[in-house]
């Protein structure tokens, strides 16, 4: 389930192939399984439950992507404890024509919330996106293998205001799950206010949310790796 809707149209199919064994070879070049949608290349896994939900299969998507990147960064603040951010890394290699928007959409939630940064990476990261063409429209998700992504939609971001698409999405790495019946002026109602809402920014809930999330989930998920650690 896509976490906003589309509407797509007739593309270049020549230049998505290529564009998707592109993205196939970059993504085992790095070491992160890219969306099925994305490519179709032997041993690519499929998409597991997507992070934007209209039930409760989607919730436990959702749930699924915000854990793999929690424990992603308890991972490695319990190896710096001296660390005083809590920032989640991404990598937007695998996107280069939304650039421009995965940087806004960083920017917004970096200047919206105090408890957690992102940070673009040139590495693996705890998530990354991707880019291509996809008739259920742009979305984050896990890979099955406790490694999130969020994949842009070439025709969905001409129909929808690029950055909030980015911007939503990216709310999902936060742990914000949908709400498409919301107004515009909530982030996470995603497509649901229809083309015409502009709005790139999270509401005050939605702000103080992600604060409380980062503030508790990450003590919770910092206590885990602690004591997987004494286990091992």
């Amino acid at each position: 389930m896509a976490s906003f809707p589309t509407r797509t149209g007739p593309k270049n199919s020549r230049r998505l192939v290529a564009l998707a064994l592109g993205l196939g070879l970059a993504s085992a070049a790095l070491g992160t399984a890219g969306p099925a949608s994305a490519t179709n290349t032997a041993g690519t896994p499929t998409r597991a439950a997507t992070a934007g939900y209209v039930g409760a299969a989607e919730n436990t998507g959702n749930k699924a992507f915000f854990d793999a990147v929690l424990k992603s960064v308890a991972k490695r603040q319990a190896a710096q404890p001296s660390l005083k951010v809590v920032t989640v890394y991404y990598n937007p290699s695998q996107a280069p024509s939304f650039r421009s928007q995965i940087s806004s959409a960083a920017s917004i939630w970096n200047s919206s919330v105090s408890n957690v940064k992102l940070q673009a990476t040139t590495g693996s990261g705890d998530f990354a996106y991707y880019e291509g063409s996809d008739p259920r429209g742009s979305y984050a998700s896990t890979n099955g293998h406790g490694r999130g992504y969020i994949f842009l939609d070439y025709a969905q971001n001409q129909q929808y205001d690029s950055i909030r698409v980015a911007a939503h999405e990216t709310g999902h790495v936060l742990g914000l799950p949908d709400h498409y019946s919301g107004p515009c002026s909530e982030l996470m109602s995603g497509g649901g206010p229809g083309t015409s809402c502009t709005n790139r920014y999270p509401n005050s809930t939605e702000r103080a949310r992600v604060n409380q999330l980062w503030a508790n989930g990450l003590a919770k998920a910092l206590a885990q790796v602690g004591t997987a650690a004494k286990a091992g």
